[in-house]
């Protein structure tokens, strides 16, 4: 390509040698034996691990690691510790003692000569439960137990025991005096200390103030035995517990399989209902059950508007009935106040209006007596939304009459007695009280 943008730009060439015969074969010569002295990776061998075995000059691998073939720095071998030239701390065997023991023991260690502080560094972790005490006469007011056969020499023995070991209760019965106080259990040690500690704290009215805790020494003996029965258990026991719960696991798999086609079984009942009320609707059967109906319906006198809108308040709800959440598991009470899924937008926006009417808080804070008061409340705006419906209705039902007769007898006019008068829906406005 050189050769090319010289000869565009008209400048002369260096003088390279010719390609001939002899001088490409000895090339190719020359490319075969690197070839053929270059050492072929084994079969089966990956690249990478090959590499790591031989390069190019069929070098060993060196057996120390070292940097100086990467150009980094000068190796390892020619690197000197840098030290400086501050003088070096001193350093003493001195004596301290520990604040956690009571003997006065002396111990040594290496400190730095200008350290000054003499306390121990780990004192601060040197901590221990604050046992309560008691008199003579506090244990013989409210500590005596002649129940469970606990003398005051016991009790001050396990106090004593609850200080040394800081409630370590299997260290504690480890330690128990069993030739002079007899055998004492773990959970008899536990029930006798945390009941002296309810005592003095209701006794000093401190049981308001610090929660006590209550011990039960028997569901922990149950607690005990049952783990103990649960180790000692023998293989075959642990094989016929296994097939129990496999045999468990598979009647309920065959109880969800009878549930499952029960399921399908009503889905193609409710499809067989679904086609058969489709049939009865056709052409056919509609104008043979019209006819029925007129026949029927020819000697029945025909009800009114104000009669249907009655009978379907009567008939109908008489407000919403809320879902009951009480056999439906763990819940929030805020659910008692959503509103049920079987009502229509109409009645949603109209409950919206109401509670905006009146000036009601649409989402009061939940608690029970709130909740059963806004859900009646609510109940009452939808019915009388209904009869604002209804009362509209006759009225306008009314006055057609009115206008039929009328028009039917000229001349002559209906007249409504005033007790027939249905109440104007302006009466129903709160504003008006």
């Amino acid at each position: 390509m050189s050769a090319d943008v010289r000869d565009i730009l008209d400048i002369e060439r260096a003088n390279t040698p010719e390609i001939t015969r002899d001088s490409f074969l000895a090339t190719k010569k020359r490319n075969f034996e690197r070839t053929k002295h270059a050492s072929r990776r084994p079969e089966g061998m990956h690249r990478e691990v090959f590499a790591l075995l031989y390069t190019d000059k069929k070098d060993a691998p060196p057996l120390l690691p070292t940097d100086t073939a990467l150009g980094i720095g000068a190796g390892y071998k020619q690197n000197k510790a840098r030290l400086g030239m501050k003088k070096v701390r001193k350093w003493e065997w001195a004596p301290f003692s520990n604040p956690a023991r009571n003997d006065a023991a002396v111990f040594h260690h290496w400190k730095r000569v200008s350290d000054d502080s003499t306390d121990y560094p780990f004192a601060k972790f040197n901590k221990q439960l604050e046992i309560p005490s008691y008199t003579m006469t506090e244990y013989n007011a409210h500590l005596r137990n002649n129940i469970q056969n606990w003398s005051k020499v016991q009790t001050d023995h396990l106090f004593d025991l609850a200080r040394r070991f800081d409630l370590r209760f299997i260290v504690m019965a480890d330690r128990w005096n069993r030739q002079q106080h007899g055998v004492k259990t773990v959970e008899e040690l536990k029930e006798r200390y945390y009941e002296v500690i309810a005592l003095l704290a209701k006794a000093k009215n401190q049981s308001s103030e610090k929660k006590t805790y209550v011990y039960d020494a028997e569901h922990e003996r149950r607690r005990k035995e049952q783990l103990e029965k649960l180790f000692k258990r023998t293989t075959q026991q642990v094989e016929e517990e296994q097939m129990l719960i496999n045999e468990m696991k598979k009647i309920e798999a065959r109880k969800k399989e009878r549930e499952r086609k029960t399921q399908d079984l009503q889905k193609l009942i409710s499809q067989a209902d679904q086609q058969n009320e489709h049939a009865a609707n056709t052409p056919s059967t509609r104008k043979y059950e019209k006819k029925l109906h007129k026949k029927k319906v020819h000697h029945q006198p025909r009800p009114s508007k104000v009669d249907s809108v009655v009978n379907a308040i009567e008939i109908g709800s008489s407000g919403i009935k809320f879902a009951d959440l009480r056999g439906s598991g763990v819940s929030l009470r805020s659910q008692k106040m959503k509103l049920p899924a079987n009502i229509g937008q109409r009645k949603v926006k109209a409950l919206e209006q109401a509670i905006q009417e009146f000036k009601v808080d649409p989402a009061p804070p939940p608690t029970e007596d709130i909740c059963t008061s806004f859900n009646e409340l609510r109940s009452d705006m939808v019915l009388l939304c209904e009869l604002r419906t209804a009362l509209s209705t006759c009225i306008y039902e009314m006055e057609s009459l009115k206008h039929q007769y009328e028009a039917a007898c000229p001349g002559k006019t209906l007249n409504i007695p005033p007790s027939l008068v249905p109440i104007k829906s302006e009466t129903l406005d709160p504003s008006a009280n």
